[in-house]
């Protein structure tokens, strides 16, 4: 038998064991969709007839996000998911075009309370996998450490990123004190000036925090989730890094439907511009905008990411798939 399918599959059964006895629905959403995702950098695979070569304007979807949101429209309140997602993007040691992804949403709930659930869901695997004979890391049966995105910003670089909040701003602080970031002449956004000091600087020293969770990121990375009410240069989001792997990605769902639309316009604008396509209009989630959405807080979770971040397998990514 092969160990690391097993081991793989003995984590999937351990999720889904999870979320059931928290009174969660086990769900399915399509993996055919006419909107794949918005996210400007996420690209998807697009359809074609094998026998007529004809593009049939629908993709595989990047994330289940919105037929989950669609389902919540619906009335639904606790559920989850576990489905492969499809992203045209080249392998590498954490990336490869499909995966098995882990999505969850709660309604009327604070993405505080996802928090909760990732720290029962961290210990409730590693007590199940090692039952199951499966060896987890001494390193992940220590305490979720939580710190916001300031607070690491401030403790590896001595920087306050909620003070350089405007483009010009964080451009001259990296010019003045970047040495080793790679900083184009070209104009960029914020959230690219922001990420070329994340992964130059702060991403390599996460390693140094078994567990962490990065909450109340600058309010230009809200992508799906809310602005604080109660400090609006951010916004209500945490990621989760094992070992200086990223984990997870959560938000408290924006339910307005009005800025929803605004921020996909501005990353379709970007999308074409960089890589010169457009996809069609987001229209089930702008239903289910429309219909209302109880205030739910939602995450995603890379399946594979856990497995290795948990027991240090050198190359779950590829177990289960052969790209």
């Amino acid at each position: 038998m092969n160990q690391n399918m097993k081991s793989l599959f003995t984590l999937q059964q351990v999720i889904r064991d999870f979320f059931r006895e928290q009174d969660f629905m086990d769900v399915m959403t399509p993996p055919v969709v006419s909107n794949p995702g918005m996210e400007t950098h996420i690209h998807p695979f697009g359809l074609y007839q094998v026998h007529g070569d004809k593009k049939l304007n629908r993709f595989l979807h990047t994330s289940p996000e919105f037929h989950m949101k669609n389902l919540l429209a619906e009335g639904f309140e606790k559920i989850f998911t576990l489905t492969y997602c499809f992203r045209d993007e080249p392998a590498s040691e954490n990336h490869r075009s499909q995966f098995v992804m882990l999505e969850w949403y709660r309604t009327r709930a604070s993405y505080e309370a996802i928090m909760d659930d990732c720290e029962g869901l961290l210990d409730y695997t590693v007590q199940k996998l090692e039952l199951a004979g499966i060896e987890v890391k001494g390193e992940m049966k220590t305490p979720m450490v939580r710190k916001t995105v300031q607070e690491i910003f401030k403790e590896f670089l001595d920087l306050d990123i909620l003070e350089h909040l405007e483009v010009e701003s964080l451009r001259t602080w990296i010019e003045e004190n970047g040495e080793g970031i790679p900083l184009p002449k070209e104009e960029l956004s914020f959230d690219d000036l922001f990420f070329l000091i994340f992964l130059n600087k702060i991403e390599p020293e996460l390693k140094k925090y078994p567990k962490l969770l990065l909450y109340e990121w600058p309010y230009q990375l809200a992508a799906l989730s809310k602005i604080s009410e109660k400090d609006s240069r951010v916004c209500e989001r945490f990621e989760i890094y094992l070992e200086g792997l990223e984990l997870c990605n959560c938000f408290h769902e924006l339910c307005d439907l009005s800025e929803q639309k605004k921020r996909f316009e501005a990353q379709a604008k970007e999308k074409k511009e960089l890589y010169g396509y457009n996809l069609p209009e987001a229209k089930l989630l702008y239903q289910s905008l429309e219909k209302g959405l109880d205030s739910p807080s939602g995450i995603a979770l890379g399946v594979e990411r856990l497995l290795k971040g948990l027991t240090g397998m050198e190359d779950p990514f590829f177990i289960s798939s052969d790209n």
